[in-house]
């Protein structure tokens, strides 16, 4: 057999002067084994030899990175497949450690690790700058890269010309990093690295709002240039975030400055947002083979059995074939009909690959990895026994994995007719020398563990697999694996603002303390807590700035903080004293109160307690607010708020048992000013004063709160007699209305007769606040264009539980958000987009959008069968709702309720008792939440199978190509699809008749095989042929002259004559009148 040259004079990493079956250094066999040692000598040998020949071999000596072609001129080394090559010589090397005499093979092999981790490090730290930008911007352009030069560690390929933001790779990075130190490995060295290790923490942790191009480099499926949020990626940075929390990046020689910060809270929101897109892989791809990785070996990133099961099960179900799995469903990588000289595909083009994707061994590698650890021996035998037959053999008899197998493309249309039928052929990465590295690295890994060389828990020396039954006994700083039934008691202390407030209490049995007597404990807001933060990863050398200005959430605040020797609790932001109207409203305190317990009650996954902090204001009691308030504490007494077990005690009770953070990094050189914190203040008051009730929530007349102008009337004053009206009206929300007109036309600064025109404003909001009047509280937040601090977060909520959200008026142009947006650009859209038609709407959206997102958070089973919320038409529901009731309310009274009212609407008309309603009323409200039955895109799919020409609603038209070719039926994108064709219906009841009428189309096809749509659907004619027929039949039978759609909006779906039957007429008449499919077996033919 001829050996293949390997040496290339112009490649300095191909020119070895060592031979390719080991050093010439390797000092002989000891003689003085046993025969049980010499065996396993013996195996490990051959698996040096392997690591040596098909892995190392191609190592550069100056960067210590993995070339991603093994031949040729390929200058270009890839992170991940880096990665897996450490980690297979650091593998080699863990079972070299079982061995007394190793002959220094376990020093070498651990080296050659270090040397590939330090290489990306290297190679990640020359692009401060970028981790700097990224921080803050999450752009694609800023993002580190994921391709280097093998030679030298350089920048290699523009992000015009290549997807790098690959979130995974870093994560797995951070991943690795951890294992091996873990181990006992030495990687980082000093505190430079420590402070740029803590800043890709910061990057990572916003995974769940980063949408990226994935494992596959091309983002959507259709390979448009567009990125997603990928499960695997959002997985793998949980699992980072996990492993390296309190990790000590020195090891066990470390100290407290080389220890890393994670935010619990970031970390919590990638933990939801992954089991929210699960099993699906992303908006495009219903399923992934890049899933694996993600749920099993190394990122065990699903802590629920039942979803991992789920998930696992459908990646093989889908893409499991006889040479290995696809990547995805229409993968067109390496096949017969892609065109390399295009980086991004055409529209439609997916289509051509469909039944002809590659298939990689390489998946059933991590298949049996997984079976190893999950203790499944006969998963690991089905995969060996598949893959064996797969393997090619090297010159020097070690096992080579192909990269993928293809089918050639003369044999397409042979295996299209007849699928899984014809012999694939391997891909020259896997044979003549062209290794596929990152498939001979994990081959390595598995048949170690399979030859029982190594175990599962060598390999995972940070632990991120735990067995269900050992799950109980784990004891680490912070672990995914918490306990088996949540039955989480909170601690809770109460803390009231003053020490006449206090007394005030006790007066009705509610022990609380002050301020002065939880010293030394101090009591800070989060944003004290916040700032101490920003002293995290400050790097002046790397100019890294630290953490970024985020808020704390509720799981970091239940923590206590020891912070330049003082000891430090937190309250939650809910607390906070909000610019936004919403905090004014102590009834929606407390639903927020009830609603952060429960949530800290869920995701709580710590060994110790948390602590919940209950600040207690005057303002919280005055007026009618009070019995609320006592209410609430009686529950917090009796040990039990909103079905969360809580434990009410001292503070200086509780600290024993709380989960201690210890903020080292604030021990700064003494050349550095130390920080200063301001703590909560307890409020001073004379001696012997008393708190003083208010009489009521409004003392308010009805004058007050209607306005007694119309804007558009004055809109055409002049600007004098504006300012005679304002000094003589006393509507506060008249003087809103007439500042808003001078704001507009003299500028914010322009001077009154009481100040500023913003000056005014502000008193205005600030003194309807306190008075609860809400419509001028509303308006004034209009025209002063508040946002709240916590929309960005919430609408991030509802994407990454799969939703779109749309900002609009209802029945004017709404703005589609379908990617997390900054606060800046969600406050141009929602004062562009409303407050031009209706100012009020611009700040009861923002409500909505805040209500939506704890409630879809707390109890997403409110919102099955909407896929898009659209809050200016979940807004015209709540009117509805309110306007059926029959109270005899104003249409705009919703904008008068308070913000707990509000919410309890909202609540309410989510979820209607359907059965006491008429059908007219279900259907507008079913409309207007865009609310569609189980199943329903799925059914508009297979319509779309058959109608040739497509369908048509509303003048928008949805074809059938490229649609049926791009997309597949169960994934997302196509279900949007669906809903931006029946975005422009006007009237909710008619889009409601329009599901039913789609459903009903998909039943009559299904039932009609024979059956098809010649000409486009046009589904307004069929509505319309419908109705005629009913108005023909109410005239006939009943004398009744039917003039509009009101009496079919009116009349039940089923029954006799209801309008199912009439929509079937129409639909069965247009397909009648189309040719009919026959065939040989059709018993009305003869022949």
């Amino acid at each position: 057999m001829e050996v293949p040259n390997f040496v290339d004079d112009d490649n300095p990493i191909y020119n070895h002067s060592y031979s390719l079956l080991g050093s010439v250094y390797e000092p002989a066999k000891s003689v003085s084994l046993t025969s049980a040692d010499q065996n396993r000598w013996d195996k490990l040998d051959r698996y040096y030899r392997n690591v040596k020949s098909t892995v190392l071999n191609y190592q550069s000596p100056a960067t210590g990175l993995f070339p991603n072609k093994t031949i040729g001129n390929s200058n270009n080394a890839k992170v991940r497949d880096c990665l897996y090559c450490a980690a297979s010589a650091w593998a080699v090397a863990l079972a070299y450690r079982r061995i007394d005499d190793d002959k220094g093979r376990t020093h070498e092999l651990e080296y050659c690790a270090i040397k590939c981790m330090r290489g990306i490090l290297y190679c990640y730290m020359r692009q401060a700058d970028k981790v700097e930008n990224f921080k803050q911007h999450s752009n694609p352009s800023n993002c580190l890269h994921s391709v280097f030069n093998v030679h030298t560690g350089d920048e290699v390929l523009s992000n015009e010309s290549y997807g790098h933001l690959q979130i995974d790779a870093v994560s797995l990075f951070l991943l690795y990093l951890v294992e091996m130190i873990s181990s006992g490995l030495q990687i980082i060295y000093n505190t430079d690295e420590v402070t740029f290790i803590q800043n890709l923490v910061f990057c990572v942790e916003r995974s769940y709002r980063r949408p990226d191009y994935g494992m596959w480099e091309r983002g959507s499926k259709y390979n448009n240039g567009s990125t997603e949020l990928h499960s695997s990626s959002v997985g793998m940075a949980k699992a980072a975030l996990e492993a390296i929390n309190g990790f000590n990046l020195f090891g066990n020689q470390g100290c407290s400055w080389s220890v890393i910060f994670v935010d619990f809270d970031a970390h919590n929101r990638n933990r939801q947002t992954l089991c929210s897109l699960l099993p699906r892989e992303s908006r495009s791809h219903n399923t992934d083979a890049a899933l694996l990785p993600c749920i099993s070996y190394p990122a065990f990133a699903v802590d629920d059995d039942a979803l991992f099961d789920q998930t696992l099960d459908k990646v093989v179900r889908k893409l499991k074939g006889k040479y290995g799995l696809k990547r995805f469903l229409r993968d067109g990588y390496r096949t017969g009909l892609e065109d390399h000289s295009r980086r991004y595909y055409k529209p439609a083009e997916i289509k051509l690959f469909d039944g002809i994707e590659c298939e990689f061994p390489l998946f059933y590698i991590f298949l049996i990895i997984d079976g190893v650890f999950r203790q499944k021996p006969d998963q690991v035998k089905q995969y060996m026994e598949l893959l064996e037959p797969l393997l090619h053999q090297s010159y020097d008899g070690f096992a080579i994995v192909p990269k993928y197998y293809y089918v050639p493309a003369d044999f397409i249309e042979l295996e299209r007719a007849a699928p899984g039928s014809l012999k694939r052929f391997p891909s020259n990465s896997g044979r003549d020398g062209n290794l596929f590295l990152w498939g001979q690295a994990l081959y390595i890994i598995a048949k170690l563990l399979v030859d029982e060389l190594i175990s599962p828990k060598d390999l995972d020396p940070a632990r991120r697999y735990v067995p269900s039954k050992e799950q109980r006994n784990i004891s680490m700083r912070y672990s995914n694996q918490g306990l088996l039934e949540n039955d989480m008691v909170v601690h809770v202390s109460l803390i009231a603002e003053s020490q006449r407030l206090q007394v005030f209490l006790n007066t009705y049995g509610i022990q609380t303390q002050t301020p002065q007597q939880v010293e030394p404990i101090q009591i800070w807001p989060q944003q004290e807590l916040v700032k101490a933060y920003l002293h995290l990863g400050v790097n002046k050398k790397l100019k890294l700035s630290g953490r970024p200005n985020r808020p704390i959430g509720c799981i970091g605040t239940s923590k206590l903080y020891r912070i330049l020797g003082k000891t430090v609790v937190c309250y939650p932001i809910v607390f906070d004293l909000s610019d936004f109207y919403m905090a004014q409203d102590v009834m929606l305190l407390i639903d927020d109160i009830k609603n952060l317990l429960q949530f800290t009650k869920q995701y709580w996954k710590m060994n110790r307690r948390p602590l919940f902090l209950v600040l207690i204001r005057e303002d919280n009691i005055k007026g009618s607010r009070l019995n609320p308030i006592l209410d609430m504490l009686a529950a917090f007494k009796n040990g039990n708020i909103g079905g969360v077990k809580v434990h009410v005690d001292r503070l200086q009770t509780l600290i024993s048992g709380a989960v201690v953070e210890q903020l080292d990094f604030l021990r700064i050189s003494e050349e550095d000013e130390i920080p200063q914190f301001m703590g909560f203040e307890e409020l001073e008051f004379p001696k012997h004063s008393k708190v003083k009730r208010q009489a009521s929530v409004s003392t308010s007349t009805d004058h007050e709160k209607q306005p007694e102008i119309n804007m558009s009337d004055w809109m055409l004053a002049s600007t004098l007699e504006i300012l005679q009206k304002l000094s003589d009206c006393t509507s506060l929300v008249s003087q809103a209305v007439l500042l808003s007109i001078l704001l507009k036309r003299e500028g914010p600064n322009f001077i009154t007769a009481e100040g500023t025109v913003v000056d005014r404003l502000e008193r205005i909001y600030h003194r309807s606040g306190s008075k609860k009047h809400w419509l001028a509280v509303r308006y004034s937040a209009a025209f002063l264009e508040l946002v709240a601090a916590s929309m960005a977060p919430h609408i991030t909520t509802m994407l990454v539980h799969g939703k779109q959200v749309t900002i609009g008026v209802f029945g004017h142009e709404e703005e589609v958000i379908s990617n997390p947006l900054s606060p800046g650009d969600i406050k141009k859209i929602v004062y562009t987009k409303c407050a031009k038609h209706d100012e009020r709407e611009a700040v009861l959206q923002q409500e909505l959008v805040i209500h939506i997102g704890w409630l879809i958070s707390n109890s997403p089973e409110l919102f099955h069968g909407m896929l898009k919320f659209r809050i200016g038409w979940i807004i015209h529901a709540m009117k509805h709702e309110l306007m059926i009731r029959g109270e005899d309310l104003p249409t705009d009274y919703v904008y008068q309720m308070s913000p707990s009212e509000v919410k309890k609407l909202l609540l309410d008309t989510l979820q209607p008792d359907q059965h006491e309603r008429l059908w007219m009323n279900r259907r507008h409200l079913d409309g207007s939440l865009n609310r569609t039955p189980k199943g329903f895109y799925d059914r508009v799919w297979q319509i779309l199978e058959r109608t040739p020409e497509g369908i048509m609603v509303t003048g928008k038209h949805l074809p059938q190509q490229p649609t049926l070719s791009d997309m597949t039926m169960y994934e997302m994108n196509f279900s949007l699809l669906v809903e931006d064709t029946l975005q422009d219906i006007v009237k909710p009841e008619y889009r409601q008749i329009i599901v039913e009428l789609l459903m009903v189309v998909s039943v009559v096809l299904e039932r009609n095989p024979e059956l098809e749509f010649q000409t486009e659907v046009n589904l307004d004619k069929l509505v319309k042929d419908g109705f005629d027929e009913f108005k023909r039949d109410k005239s006939r039978l009943e004398n009744i002259e039917v003039k509009d759609m009101t009496d079919f909006y009116a009349t039940p779906p089923t029954g006799m004559r209801g309008t199912t039957s009439y929509l079937m007429k129409a639909v069965m008449n247009t397909l009648l009148e189309g040719e009919v499919k026959s065939g040989p077996d059709d018993p009305c033919v003869i022949c």
